[in-house]
C-alpha cells in the first residue's frame, strides 16, 4: 500500500472528493478550490498529487492513461454502437480508493447492456498482472463478450493484456484521446462506489475494504435498481437480457475532440440511456 503523510493524505482525500463531485477541473481549478477550503498549495504541489492519483480533467483513470511509447493502440469502435444484449460489450478502468494510511487502486470490469460489474481485483500497485488476472477470472466465469473497450494505458496495451484479449477471440477497442465519454459507464460505476460506499465507510485497512467492497459489488449488482434499467437490477438484465441497452451517440466527428475543460455538459447527454 501506498502510504504519506498526514497532510498529504488530507490533500489526496480533497482532491479525489472533488474530482468524483467535478471531473472537468483540471489543476488550475484545483488550486483554487483547495485555496478556498484553507489549504495553502500552489500549482505545482496540486499537479504532482493529480499525478500519484492519475487525474486527468474529464479521464479520471490513476496514471493508467499514460501509454507506453512502444505498444499498440487499437482504434475507437464504440461510437455509434448499440449495445443489445449482455455480454455484447464489455468494459474496464482502474480507480485510487484511499484508506486511513495510504491507498490502492481498484479494477472492474462492467458488462455494458446490464451494468453488471462482471468482476474486480484490488491492487497495492498499478502493474498490469492484477488486470489481467481480473479478466481471466471474468472470462473463465461468464465467457467472452464480442468487444472489449479500455483506455490507452499501459496495462491495457500491454502484451499480457492483449494475448488474452486475442486468445479468445475478442475485438479490441481504445477511447480515444482526451474523449471523456468513451467509457461512460465505467466512470459513472466510479462515481457510485465511491459515494455509496467508499466516502461513507471511510475504510482504514485493506482487509476491511476488501470486505466492504465485496458487499458492496453484491448489493450494486442484487439489490440496487438502476433507473436506467427500468427500475430492474444489473443481475436481472443481465440474466434475462431484457430491458437494458446502451448506445454513444457521435456527437462529434474525428475534427473535433471534446476539450478537457468543456465536456462537463455533455455526460448526460453521451449515452442513450439516463444515468443509473
Amino acid at each position: 500500500m501506498a502510504v504519506a503523510d498526514e497532510t498529504e493524505l488530507l490533500l489526496l482525500r480533497l482532491l479525489d472528493e472533488e474530482y468524483t463531485r467535478h471531473p472537468f477541473y483540471g489543476s488550475r481549478k484545483m488550486v483554487f478550490w483547495l485555496r478556498a477550503q484553507g489549504h495553502c498549495v500552489n500549482r505545482k504541489r496540486v499537479q504532482r498529487l493529480m499525478r500519484i492519483l492519475g487525474l486527468v480533467a474529464m479521464a479520471p483513470s490513476p496514471n493508467t492513461s499514460k501509454k507506453h511509447p512502444q505498444n499498440k493502440i487499437y482504434p475507437y469502435l464504440l461510437r455509434g454502437l448499440s449495445v443489445v444484449r449482455p455480454n455484447h460489450v464489455w468494459s474496464t478502468d482502474i480507480t485510487y480508493i484511499r484508506l486511513a494510511q495510504g491507498f490502492v487502486y481498484l479494477v472492474a470490469i462492467i458488462d455494458w447492456y446490464s451494468r453488471k460489474v462482471l468482476a474486480w481485483q484490488v491492487s497495492n500497485t498499478m502493474d498490469a498482472r492484477f488486470c489481467v488476472d481480473c479478466l481471466a477470472a471474468c472470462i473463465n466465469e461468464y465467457g467472452t463478450p464480442a468487444l472489449f473497450n479500455t483506455d490507452q494505458g499501459s496495462q491495457f496495451t500491454s502484451e499480457a493484456w492483449i494475448k488474452v484479449l486475442n486468445d479468445n477471440a475478442i475485438q479490441i477497442s481504445m477511447d480515444g484521446r482526451g474523449r471523456a465519454l468513451d467509457n461512460i459507464f465505467v466512470e459513472r460505476l466510479w462515481r457510485s462506489v465511491k459515494y455509496e460506499d467508499v466516502y461513507p465507510k471511510n475504510y482504514a485497512s485493506l482487509p476491511e475494504l476488501l470486505v466492504g467492497l465485496a458487499e458492496y459489488f453484491i448489493f450494486y449488482n442484487g439489490g440496487r435498481f438502476h433507473q436506467a434499467l427500468g427500475y430492474q437490477t444489473p443481475d436481472q438484465v443481465y440474466r434475462t437480457g431484457d430491458g437494458g441497452g446502451a448506445k454513444i451517440a457521435d456527437h462529434y466527428g474525428d475534427k473535433h475532440e471534446p476539450s478537457s475543460e468543456g465536456t462537463g455538459q455533455q455526460l448526460s447527454a453521451a449515452a442513450k440511456t439516463t444515468p443509473s
